[in-house]
């Protein structure tokens, strides 16, 4: 079968196409530079030199295809210019299923975020509830509105587009923004993590990268069209993690509690350093608010639906762990 899938140089996308590739499909993944994709060095992987903002570089990458991953995104917690979220989260998605409609491509899978979930109240949230505030910054507000725009497109033109919302990944692979969790580990195991975000006791959602991939490829099977499916894993407080992540590695680190006010008031002085020296900042107060709640997860959906499975969190940490030791011998 012919894939085309973009985001292909990106944590998850990177994992997704090696996947698809070994199992015997050819993949083609659109790249902004053939030098910037040492890793997608396979024989059944075809690349295609473009931009998720240009049509005619995604149909002529996107020809033959039957099936579209659509993972490329502007994930980052800060742009020079706003209207870049937009621009390549919502533009870009229009432009991918414009050409998807036109190539005749039979189903697509658009990646979203937990995010848009908003945060959990009494019980970790479900696809069809009711969200909890508004959102909290322009990464969520553009992906909640490329949503609306993949329902709009199988209401309008009867595609077949299935929508996936990971929450916090971890695991081998490319570092990026969407793997955080994994650096956040590596730091741990250096002894230069000293944090503990507010009491430790806010809780999120955290699954394997197998576990996402192999929840894509399920949704692509499976899914219903126009509808959304959380792929979440486990749901562990920051004292939880810490706790598992210091068993595996043997290593109890002492953290410092950081309140989130004082948290806040660092995200406003790099805003400031920004504003001073154009540097992008490591977080700003939009997502820093994001630490004032849980984000706890179901993904009794695609359990129920897709056959979605996921592998507990002591698990999947020995895995990264093992891995990045691995990675530091090499």
């Amino acid at each position: 079968m012919r894939i085309f899938i973009t985001g292909a140089t990106g944590y998850i996308g990177n994992n997704l196409a090696l996947r698809l590739a070994r199992e015997g499909n050819t993949v083609h993944a659109l790249i902004r530079s053939v030098n910037k994709a040492p890793l997608l060095n396979h024989p059944n992987i075809k690349l295609f030199e473009g931009d998720i903002t240009e049509p005619d570089s995604l149909e002529k990458a996107m020809e033959g295809c039957e099936q579209v991953y659509h993972l490329a995104a502007f994930a980052r917690v800060w742009a020079k210019d706003v209207s870049t979220f937009y621009k390549m989260n919502v533009e870009a998605t229009r432009f991918v299923l414009d050409a998807a409609r036109k190539c005749g491509v039979q189903k697509i899978v658009f990646t979203s975020t937990g995010g848009v979930l908003g945060p959990s109240g009494s019980h970790p949230v479900k696809e069809d509830d009711a969200r909890l505030g508004n959102v909290f910054n322009e990464y969520e507000d553009t992906k909640t509105q490329a949503e609306e725009l993949c329902k709009e497109y199988c209401n309008k033109y009867g595609m077949h587009i299935v929508i996936v919302n990971p929450p916090r990944i971890y695991g081998p692979g490319i570092e990026s923004e969407s793997n955080a969790v994994t650096r956040l580990t590596k730091l741990y195991m250096s002894g230069r993590w000293k944090i503990m975000p507010g009491d430790g006791t806010k809780t999120g959602s955290y699954v394997y990268i197998d576990d996402i991939v192999n929840g894509h490829i399920l949704a692509m099977q499976r899914g219903r069209s126009g509808e959304r499916y959380i792929l979440s894993g486990v749901n562990a407080s920051y004292n939880e993690f810490f706790d598992i992540l210091g068993d595996i590695t043997g290593k109890k680190l002492k953290l410092i509690n950081l309140p989130v006010w004082a948290m806040m008031l660092a995200g406003y002085a790099l805003m400031i350093r920004t504003k001073l020296t154009g540097k992008a900042p490591l977080l700003t107060p939009k997502w820093i608010k994001k630490y004032f709640y849980n984000w706890s997860l179901s993904c009794e959906k695609a359990e129920r639906e897709l056959g979605y499975t996921y592998i507990p969190l002591k698990e999947g940490l020995q895995k990264t762990v093992d891995w990045i030791k691995q990675q530091n011998k090499e």
